[in-house]
């Protein structure tokens, strides 16, 4: 570790605003309504359009950083990234936020791989690249879970943009570290590119990702969704048969015979759905039901952050000693429990049981996430380290999208059920298609109840959507609960408890995997 600890800071900061910018939108939405006119839909797309673009171009990128230069793409990845942020700040339309936005998908798509594959050609041997690894995943998902206390503070001292403006000057520092100190690695032998797998796995994930995004507005059976999933998934079909014909593929499908790289990456996949999921009703919980500032609940989902960064060092070293089937399967029955006990929350619940909740949550998180990417990297030859931390990240964003989509979804259609039972009778047709909309929509049109002076059906408005939200949020929790059970089934039946002897394929080039750069 000697020498090396700035070189893991520079690559873990990295990682960190990727994930910071996933979720610190989220506080800025209401403000973006007011400010610059945004719909419901130009709202859903300046979250998602960072997530599609991210998502669709993420296999092609790692795989370029095999071929091209990891430190290369890694600094191009920052400028993008700096510069989309820096011009979204100055939006003055939902238009261009959105196109900002996709760019910004772009930066993070083109820095993710290389920040983990980066690491794992650093520190090689399996004990201090599971410690580097635990850190690295700490990193993650504490930015996940910072965003929206990062978001919340800046909004209540600045304007919308600062949420983006920050990102930039974060950014600069951490390309001066990287060329200042992190060492360029790649594939020694430089295949040709393979651009028809970059087009189809392109067009696989983003057309998956699109139809996961938009099917709870179109709903899940409509035509619409039907065909843009079944376009991504026969261009993924397409995919797997273009490599596997191919001598210098994108991607090398025999991986996926690897249970230790297929079933961790399951298990990623699973983790992220469910702590998307968790994150997107607890926001509302927290804001619209107990209602706290977007600042006071950013700082209440900080056990969260604090656990799944103490339990992914934690994981990691554990799963290097007792394995990772112990610990990744450990990690998602305790995930499945926490998700069970939130389902109980009421109203009342006090804050302190709540916290203890969000501990065990992230915890589970922590020994699930790290360790099985630890897996992941541990089960491919060094040298191919992009494509599997593209892999890797493509899992995540795919489990998280379908997490707050599927999540949402459920949550909508028992809250919409519970409060059409639930609402007092006598209120005007606007108000309660406001109210079914969003419990916070049910909050706003209930303010305006109160306004024309009807005190008493304002109250009970509030009262039932109270209580269909929390009828939701029992459902969806039990759904995601029972998601993470299934996680570690299959991490018992699928996960080796430790890494098997790697078969490396000869290398068509001899050169040294790694050389120092200094500035």
């Amino acid at each position: 570790m000697r020498g090396r600890g700035l070189i893991l800071v520079t690559l873990c900061l990295a990682a960190l605003i990727i994930n910071l910018d996933t979720t610190i939108v989220n506080v800025a939405l209401p403000s973006l309504v007011r400010q610059i006119g945004a719909t419901t839909t130009d709202l859903q797309w300046v979250v998602d359009a960072y997530n599609l673009v991210f998502a669709a171009l993420i296999l092609a990128a790692g795989s370029l950083s095999d071929r091209l230069g990891r430190k290369g793409m890694l600094l191009a990845g920052l400028g993008v990234f700096g510069a989309s942020s820096l011009a979204g700040s100055f939006a003055t339309s939902s238009g261009g936020l959105i196109a900002a936005r996709a760019v910004m998908g772009l930066g993070a798509a083109m820095m993710f791989p290389a920040t983990l594959s980066l690491l794992t050609n650093v520190f090689t041997a399996r004990r201090e690249r599971a410690m580097a690894i635990g850190l690295w995943g700490a990193s993650a998902g504490v930015g996940i879970a910072l965003g929206p206390i990062a978001g919340g503070w800046l909004l209540e001292r600045f304007w919308w943009g600062a949420i983006f403006v920050a990102m930039v000057p974060v950014a600069a520092v951490v390309a001066v570290l990287v060329a200042w100190r992190v060492p360029t690695s790649r594939d020694p032998g430089t295949p040709p590119v393979d651009w028809l797998g970059f087009a189809l796995s392109t067009a696989g994930m983003g057309f998956i990702v699109y139809g996961v995004i938009q099917a709870p507005v179109w709903g899940w059976t409509a035509p619409a969704t039907i065909g843009a999933l079944a376009a991504g998934a026969a261009s993924l079909a397409a995919l797997v048969v273009a490599e596997l014909r191919t001598t210098t593929p994108m991607i090398d499908i025999s991986l996926f015979r690897n249970q230790r790289f297929t079933a961790a990456s399951g298990s990623v996949a699973i983790a992220f759905f469910a702590l998307l999921g968790f994150i997107f009703l607890m926001t509302q919980y927290f804001q619209v039901v107990r209602g706290y500032s977007a600042l006071a609940t950013g700082v209440r989902l900080l056990p969260v952050a604090v656990s799944v960064g103490v339990s992914s060092v934690v994981g990691t070293r554990l799963a290097v000693r007792i394995g990772n089937k112990v610990i990744v399967g450990g990690g998602m029955g305790l995930f499945s429990a926490a998700l069970a006990w939130i389902s109980t929350a009421s109203q009342d619940t006090p804050y302190s049981i709540i916290a203890v909740q969000m501990v065990l949550l992230g915890v589970g998180m922590g020994f699930t996430q790290a360790p099985a990417t630890e897996a992941i990297m541990g089960a491919v030859p060094e040298y191919k380290a992009g494509i599997a931390s593209a892999v890797n990240g493509s899992t995540r964003l795919f489990g998280g999208t379908l997490g707050v989509a599927v999540i949402g979804s459920v949550a909508a259609s028992l809250y919409t059920s519970r409060l059409t039972a639930l609402l007092p009778p006598g209120l005007p047709d606007r108000v309660v298609t406001a109210a079914k909309g969003s419990v916070g929509g049910a909050a706003a049109a209930a303010e305006q109840v109160s306004r024309a002076g009807l005190t008493g059906p304002a109250q009970r408005l509030v009262d039932a959507a109270n209580a269909a939200f929390m009828h939701s949020l029992t459902g969806a929790c039990l759904v995601a609960a029972a998601v993470a059970a299934s996680g570690a089934l299959l991490v018992a039946i699928w996960l080796p408890a430790r890494p098997r002897p790697m078969q490396e394929p000869a290398q068509p080039a001899p050169g040294p995997v790694l050389q120092p750069t200094e500035g």
